[in-house]
């Protein structure tokens, strides 16, 4: 009975999230149902203590990075710098490589440091001019999109900073460059396969006489400037590598510059200081610096277009990042409901059972990423209750533990994209799509990905690659 508790909250809610009914709505709503069936007395303290608590600290943390990413990546459209850069694309590579172009744009972002949520912001109005251009259907816009920052420079590139790169690291004394062969090679199954998918839809879509969408039927359509074709390709790519290098320079000046584990904020009207820890925020700090760094290079080189439209471009903006914000949030709050109640933890002792440590892992960790909606809080909760007998057993099975790391974080950006995902959830809704028009190819990314990570470990047994 709690299993189907937990199971019949978390389909409804992906039910719910296809059907296009709001989750900031379904999602308290139903986990108070999950709540109300496991114990009815507890809804109050699960409903103000642990959802809202979980949803507000999530915005305490990320709505600044939501903020400045939709507020960057809207200076990019009116500045015509988006128009800049995709007609040097085009005359480059050609309208028909639209989909490639896009997802190596994102994955440059992403693997240079940028969040996900960022790179959806800024490369939305790149990808919505170059696909407008060659008139591929707007539908795939999230899925191209999710292919560069959801899949391969999340977790399978070596080195890349992401969350879910890192986390298994402090489990496991491994460093983000674990098991790098293992990466390369789970990479480049996922592009391989990604872009044959989405090139098979692109033709079969336009086959049947479907193109980019007429005007009056698209919504979040970045507007068409012509200001943008007096603009070097390479002024207007510049904001996107000072957000990437000033991400990264900031990374590691940080902590140098905080001179401690902790800062602490004694002002003369506070009562007591304020001590924040540098470890957990320095990345974050780091990636608003970045953005603040790049929304001024495009004032330096393009005041006069952005000043003329700022007022209606940054409502827009704060409304964009309001909405992907609190949709994420009380994904965030679901979760965590989700993995209180009993039926989760029986799920978790359940997979226990599997026999071998590294398909163990890879099943353990991307059906926690699938049960809460998220990778990095799937493997968070995979890790700290299972990462001592996944060493274990990869320890007397004479896996190394990179193996372990890479397996790990592979598997935990798997189901995680299921509908309700946050990070989906925020892609379709900056795009200005539904599950209904675009799930289906994001879906088919999450099997490309969930089937690349049992590819690696069958290439570790098969050839002791690491």
């Amino acid at each position: 009975m709690p299993i189907a508790i937990a199971a019949l909250s978390l389909i409804l809610l992906m039910i719910a999230a296809y059907r296009g009914m709001s989750v900031i709505v379904m999602a308290p709503l139903l986990a108070m149902l999950a709540v109300l069936l496991t114990d009815p007395a507890a809804v109050p303290a699960a409903f103000s203590g642990l959802f809202m608590e979980k949803a507000a600290s999530f915005l305490k943390l990320y709505f600044p990075v939501f903020l400045l990413g939709a507020l960057f990546g809207k200076l990019v459209e009116i500045s015509g710098f988006s128009r800049a850069i995709v007609t040097a694309v085009i005359g480059f590579i050609g309208a028909g490589r639209a989909i490639p172009a896009i997802m190596i744009v994102t994955a440059l972002l992403t693997y240079g440091g940028v969040s996900v949520f960022v790179a959806v912001f800024a490369v939305y109005p790149f990808a919505a001019e170059m696909f407008r251009r060659a008139d591929i259907p707007k539908r795939l816009i999230p899925a191209t999109i999710g292919l560069g920052a959801l899949t391969f420079t999340m977790d399978a590139l070596p080195g890349t900073p992401q969350i879910q790169n890192i986390i298994p690291a402090s489990f496991f004394g491994t460093t983000a460059w674990a098991a790098p062969i293992l990466g390369l090679i789970g990479s480049a199954c996922i592009i391989t396969a990604g872009l044959a998918y989405l090139g098979w839809r692109r033709r079969s879509l336009m086959a049947v006489g479907e193109g980019y969408g007429a005007p009056g039927d698209l919504v979040n359509e970045p507007d068409q400037q012509d200001a943008g074709a007096t603009i070097h390709p390479l002024i207007a790519l510049l904001p996107l590598l000072v957000v990437g290098v000033g991400n990264l320079l900031l990374t590691m000046a940080i902590p140098r510059w905080a001179g401690g584990e902790a800062v602490t904020l004694a002002l003369p009207g506070m009562v007591d200081p304020v001590s924040v820890q540098v470890a957990q925020m320095a990345a974050l700090w780091a990636v608003e610096g970045a953005l603040l760094l790049g929304i001024g290079t495009i004032l330096l080189f393009a005041f006069r277009p952005v000043a003329q439209r700022f007022a209606d471009g940054s409502k827009t903006a704060v409304g964009g990042a309001l909405l992907a914000g609190m949709n994420t949030a009380v994904e965030y709050g679901f979760g965590a409901v989700i993995a209180a109640l009993p039926g989760f933890l029986m799920v978790k002792e359940a997979l226990r059972a599997i026999p071998n440590p590294l398909v163990n892992e890879a099943i353990t960790v991307t059906s926690l990423a699938g049960i809460t909606g998220s990778a990095s809080g799937g493997l968070s909760i995979a890790l700290a209750a299972m990462a001592d007998q996944f060493a274990a057993a990869g320890d007397a099975a004479g896996i190394p533990r990179e193996v372990l790391h890479r397996v790990a974080s592979m598997a935990s950006g798997g189901m995680d994209s299921l509908p309700h995902n946050g990070a989906v959830i925020t892609l379709l809704a900056v795009t200005g799509l539904t599950h209904r028009q675009a799930y289906k190819d994001i879906f088919a990314l999450t099997v490309i990905k969930t089937m690349t990570v049992f590819v690696v470990i069958a290439v570790y047994y098969l050839t002791g690659l690491v």
